[in-house]
């Protein structure tokens, strides 16, 4: 946590309360997935004390507040208090909506029948964007193009103006938090937006999953066939979460079929291309792979600084060009990451009342960046791809050349080179004494060949993911 201790009890305490709990969504938004986040974090409400002591958390019903003490409740303290250097007190009380929400049943099945009607067209198309799950916010504008993103933008924007034609079903894959749900809402909007009256769904696999456990419960296959076997435009997320689901895998390949045959389009995201998928039935992933596949990488360093200025614009803030470049240079796995980074650096420029400088963001991000340069370090990434290739790590330093060892050694450098500060120099010296242009070569050759082998790529985003904990 690298935002420090808001103020002790002074002067800036009626600033510092509202702001308190809204450093803490920021925070919780980075750390936990999105889905719980959305559901259990998001939808809270807080009380702050003036002196940042005591927080009251409001729920909507008593589930929800059984659930969020058995589950948040320590988490919650844990990152108040170090956001504030002292204990805090938290409680959880009920929202004035509560009473209301006493007649469950009751309002349970008037819910029911109200989906139903929206299934069976009885409500106008109006409400149709309140189905759609979609965030509006997301789309082909707000999005920052880059080498990292720009054939699945591309191909997105495609989808997006001729549904149901070329690179369907359309398959995005890569790390988390590089911009594929953005993408896939960005389809959406444009869609809705051209043609207001289509029937599009966001929908993350885990609700899928879900969905298809309800219809089996409640013998209601009618409905769910009538909601997922009729849409213009399904976006279903994370489809890894599919993995030893047989029936909800048999359900999903019903309606995969479905839409297809009405020339419906299907986009996708995964963590891995489709045939690295684990524990999904062949014929779906050879669906899956029948459109396009493209992969979404890492942004590099100048989409990465472009992120940076546009998302403190939005904040209504003016970020240092050398600033952001401090930043980018430092925090390079993902969009995620960054946003958190910069979140972190606006709270403490705030709370702090220091205009921004590399200065400040570097004592904002005192925790990540030490945490960062004592796991990432030319030795671990020796060791670490010389475990996944299965040679030994005086390998690394030898002056042998069998492919078997040269080709792990020139992606042990290129990783080198994107995951720390090593010049090209300080790289050779580290790998046996090389010159500058050997650790050049490697470098170009294996960011070149990443981008059209889609196995090493898969490779490389393990190792990525390893290297960063």
């Amino acid at each position: 946590m690298t935002e420090g201790p808001f103020p002790t009890p002074d002067a800036t305490q009626a600033q510092a309360a509202p702001d308190f709990w809204q450093a803490c969504i920021d925070q919780l938004a980075q750390e936990l997935p999105e889905q719980q986040f959305l559901t259990w974090i998001k939808p809270l409400s807080a009380q702050v004390s003036d002196d940042l002591s005591k927080v009251t958390l409001f729920v909507a019903n008593r589930f929800k507040l059984d659930w969020i003490r058995a589950q948040y409740s320590a988490r919650l303290a844990l990152l108040m208090e170090r956001l504030t250097g002292q204990p805090v007190v938290i409680e959880l009380a009920l929202a004035l909506r509560e009473p209301v929400a006493r007649s469950q049943p009751a309002l349970k099945s008037q819910t029911l029948i109200a989906d139903e009607s929206m299934l069976r067209g009885m409500l106008p198309h109006s409400v149709e964007p309140l189905k759609s799950r979609l965030n509006t916010a997301l789309t082909f504008e707000a999005l920052v193009e880059g080498s990292a993103n720009r054939m699945a933008r591309a191909a997105a924007m495609h989808v997006a103006g001729m549904p149901g034609h070329l690179y369907n079903p359309l398959f995005m894959y890569g790390g988390v938090g590089l911009g594929k749900t953005h993408l896939m809402h960005a389809v959406g909007n444009q869609l809705v937006s051209e043609r207001p009256n289509a029937k599009v769904l966001y929908i993350h696999a885990e609700q899928f999953v879900t969905d298809v456990v309800k219809a089996y419960q409640r013998k209601a296959f009618d409905e769910f066939k009538e909601r997922y076997h009729t849409l213009d435009l399904l976006l279903i997320d994370d489809v890894q979460f599919l993995a030893n689901k047989e029936r909800t895998q048999e359900e999903f390949f019903y309606a995969f079929e479905a839409l297809r045959a009405r020339k419906s389009h299907i986009v996708m995201t995964s963590d891995t291309y489709p045939k690295g998928l684990a524990d999904i039935h062949e014929r779906l992933v050879s669906r899956f792979d029948s459109g396009l596949t493209v992969a979404i990488e890492p942004p590099e360093l100048e989409m990465r600084v472009a992120i940076l200025i546009n998302k403190a614009q939005v904040e209504g803030i003016v970020m240092p060009e050398e600033v952001a470049f401090f930043v980018a240079k430092n925090v390079r796995s993902n969009v995620r990451e960054l946003e958190g980074a910069l979140r972190k650096i606006l709270a403490y420029s705030r709370f702090n009342q220091k205009e921004i400088s590399i200065m400040l963001a570097r004592e904002a991000l005192r925790d990540l960046l030490t945490i960062q340069n004592r796991q990432i370090s030319v030795e671990n990434i020796q060791k670490t791809v010389a475990d996944y290739y299965k040679i030994k790590i005086a390998d690394m330093y030898s002056k042998k050349r069998p492919a078997s060892i040269a080709r792990p050694r020139q992606i042990a450098m290129y990783l080198a080179k994107e995951l720390t500060q090593k010049s090209l120099p300080e790289i050779g010296e580290l790998f046996g004494g090389r010159d500058h242009t050997t650790v050049l070569h490697a470098v170009r050759k294996i960011g070149g060949e990443r981008q059209q082998i889609t196995e090493l790529n898969q490779q490389l985003h393990v190792l990525e993911q390893t290297l960063k904990g």
